[in-house]
């Protein structure tokens, strides 16, 4: 119980120590949104801008809803094991946690969407064109190209899993993913980053702006 009190306490300073503290919003540029389903975070960004396309590295017709006209793409990363074999939280076995903590493979998410509305779990932020090169860099560095990659059933007819490198572990988490991915890109997000909520608290709501 101390152990996990201490966790919690760790995690909450660590994910309120800005990165980036003097980074501000721009007023013009690429809009993209950080995504959350309360546990785990991603990154939505559109799939067609001069900057980037990225229905080559993540073609609708691994979908089975390929035919869709999707405008956004969500990508994330986490730990194969909870990414394929825990559809829900309530499906999450110790086993699967522990393994999971204690290191575990990489899997990249890939979830499409047609014009995706701001909400409290999708949250708009603009960011400049140069920044925005930088995410797509952070990310590229994680695509294994689709010749060499197995593509797995996602969690509904427009997401997929891709095979990538790295090493799930208590100190390099899903939502650590996130706010390092948004860091490299000198974008103002916390230091130490487990859970969904210190990646959250530093994209403002709407109504908040």
């Amino acid at each position: 119980m101390l152990a996990t009190g201490l966790f919690m306490l760790g995690a909450w300073i660590g994910s309120s120590i800005p990165r980036n503290s003097g980074w501000v919003e721009p007023e013009s540029g690429v809009t993209i949104m950080i995504e959350t389903n309360g546990i785990h975070t991603g990154i939505v960004m559109p799939i067609v801008t001069p900057q980037k396309d990225w229905r080559t590295d993540f073609p609708a017709a691994d979908l089975p809803a390929a035919t869709l006209a999707y405008t956004h793409i969500s990508v994330s990363w986490g730990e194969r094991e909870v990414f394929l074999n825990t559809p829900t939280w309530h499906d999450l076995r110790l086993s699967t946690a522990i393994g999971a903590i204690t290191g575990g493979d990489g899997l990249l998410h890939a979830a499409h969407y047609v014009r995706p509305a701001p909400s409290e779990y999708h949250r708009e932020l603009t960011i400049t064109k140069a920044q925005y090169a930088s995410i797509i860099a952070e990310i590229e560095q994680q695509i294994i190209p689709p010749d060499n990659r197995k593509v797995y059933p996602g969690y509904g007819p427009s997401d997929v899993f891709y095979d990538a490198p790295g090493t799930y572990h208590i100190a390099n988490t899903c939502n650590q993913w996130t706010s390092d991915t948004l860091a490299a890109a000198g974008i103002k997000t916390g230091w130490w980053t487990p859970f969904a909520g210190g990646v959250m608290k530093w994209v403002p709501e709407a109504n908040q702006r």
